[in-house]
């Protein structure tokens, strides 16, 4: 839903490549100083495309595309396709890291920065946010289990959501000169947000581990789709109107997946 182009100007990113995969297809090309591997194959289709997954890259070409023209295209991608390697391998690297352990002195994301969690022994449960020293204290029972924890913690970010959520949609929506129906709380795991015909808008409460352009950016997004229920050029125009520097807010939450946050 949430896609950024490969930068067009940049320096092609360091990145150190698999050893060449045994799979039917596979070749090898220099590209400037780099080594890439790829796998042909070859298809009906019209026109040559790129894949980028976790195996690295794939090449679709019709069967009448020499090796030459194929490389040839190649070469012209190179920004794009190194860049797509890269954000894939980050990705992968991220997957690669230990979960988060729910437990005193843990650290939780909020709002693009790190929150120390205080686990407290107490019969009176309750939790507390000091914004100075960024510590969430959690008070619960004796005894009390890590999902007791999970579910303390996710409940006060849902109420934050809530609140933040509710003072950031009317700015953007005044800037849009449009109003929304309503306005819920998501739990979507593909989704940062979705927006209906009818202006009932859904943003999902997870998006309080980000920095707050990142969320400013979902609301704008969403609440673009009142103008355009699409996502043609009019429609980013839209968004860039009300949030002129949606671009690198894009490309920040589509390198946040899903994978990078908290397990409740």
């Amino acid at each position: 839903m949430l896609r950024s182009p490969g930068p067009a100007t940049a320096p092609l990113p360091e990145i150190n490549l698999p050893p060449p995969p045994v799979a039917p297809g596979w070749r090898r090309l220099h590209v400037d100083e780099h080594m890439l591997d790829y796998v042909l194959q070859r298809s009906k289709r019209r026109s040559i495309g790129f894949l980028i997954n976790d195996d690295g890259l794939r090449v679709t070409a019709p069967k009448w595309a020499t090796i030459s023209e194929i490389e040839k295209v190649i070469q012209e991608k190179k920004r794009w396709i190194f860049s797509k390697l890269h954000e894939r391998r980050e990705r992968s690297a991220r997957r690669l890291q230990p979960p988060m352990q729910w437990r005193d002195g843990a650290t939780l994301p909020y709002l693009g920065q790190d929150l120390i969690l205080r686990v407290r022994a107490a019969q009176n449960a309750g939790i507390r946010y000091d914004a100075q020293t960024l510590e969430l204290t959690i008070c619960l029972p004796e005894g009390a289990g890590e999902q007791q924890l999970k579910d303390r913690v996710q409940g006060w970010l849902q109420t934050q959501a809530k609140a933040l959520f509710a003072e950031r949609l009317p700015i953007y929506a005044e800037k849009l000169n449009a109003t929304y129906q309503s306005f819920a709380l998501s739990s979507a795991t593909t989704q940062w947000g979705s927006c209906t015909a009818d202006g009932k808008i859904r943003l999902n409460w997870r998006l309080m581990h980000f920095a707050l352009p990142m969320i400013d950016y979902v609301i704008a997004h969403e609440l673009s789709h009142l103008r355009e229920m699409n996502h043609s050029p009019k429609f980013w125009a839209t968004v860039q109107s009300i949030f002129p520097e949606f671009e690198s807010a894009k490309k920040a939450l589509r390198d946040s997946g899903p994978e990078t946050l908290p397990i409740f």
